[in-house]
């Protein structure tokens, strides 16, 4: 899905149709997720870039839903998992609620837990839990892929964690739009917020069209690092606002390099 400008034409002028030459953004969260990121970003930024949509991740709920009841509390790393926990007609009731970031506190908060985020990544999230549910138990609610052995680290650090997956994430393939744009001259912004998204990017990734790629962590960059980006720029944190910050600026060089072509 794109944001309804047709690829190489764009209407600027009543009357007058001129080719379109602003670079792409080419989102790979699922579509609600992209279009949410798309409107965060700022209006100027959105007037310079086409968006396109293609998820490479599909979120499908499994479960089961673990017994909450025999728990002091849960570790919900996703919104993904937010949004399993309530398909599944989990209630919250109150319970304390551990989260990487602030955006999956917000879906947890909502969702009737009371969030505590580490604002950060793993490391944070293990270092938050040690220090303020040291002798508890605890659930960790994931997908099937799931990276920083979490429960694993708390275990061992005497906050007994259970692990239960409760939503699959299957992988898709770019769609043909954004095959087509991959394969033009165009340049392309492609925001990278996992390493999991990030691996399947580069696997995928065929054509030549210049690459700016904004990576959520050093880990996503990780996974790219053998694309012929332009440039590769990482976020300061692991968090929405940081990608937003990150994107804006590369936006304005992915527009001002195909410029200079």
């Amino acid at each position: 899905m794109t944001d309804g400008v047709p690829p190489d034409r764009r209407p600027d002028n009543p009357g007058k149709t001129m080719f379109d030459t602003r670079p792409y953004l080419l989102m790979t969260r699922p579509e609600a997720a992209g279009q949410r990121f798309w409107q965060g970003l700022p209006k100027d930024t959105r007037d310079g870039l086409r968006l396109v949509i293609s998820p490479l991740i599909e979120t499908e709920v499994t479960g089961p839903l673990p017994d909450l009841r025999a728990y002091d509390g849960v570790i919900l790393t996703s919104a993904h998992a937010v949004a399993a926990f309530r398909a599944l007609g989990g209630h919250a009731a109150g319970l304390t609620c551990f989260t990487v970031g602030a955006a999956t506190a917000r879906a947890a908060t909502e969702a009737g837990f009371v969030a505590l985020s580490a604002n950060g990544d793993a490391d944070d999230l293990v270092r938050l839990v040690c220090e303020r549910a040291a002798g508890q138990r605890l659930i960790h609610l994931h997908g099937t892929h799931t990276r920083g052995d979490v429960s694993v680290r708390l275990t061992a650090a005497n906050v007994q964690t259970d692990s239960a997956p409760i939503y699959d994430q299957r992988a898709l393939g770019l769609s043909q739009q954004a095959q087509d744009v991959l394969s033009g001259d165009t340049p392309i912004v492609v925001p990278l917020f996992s390493p999991r998204t990030a691996a399947l990017f580069a696997a995928g990734f065929r054509g030549d069209a210049p690459l700016f790629l904004a990576c959520m962590s050093q880990a996503v960059a990780a996974e790219v690092a053998s694309l012929p980006a332009k440039e590769v720029s990482v976020a300061s944190n692991p968090d929405a606002k940081a990608m937003t910050a990150t994107v804006a600026p590369l936006a304005s060089r992915a527009a001002r390099f195909h410029n200079r072509e």
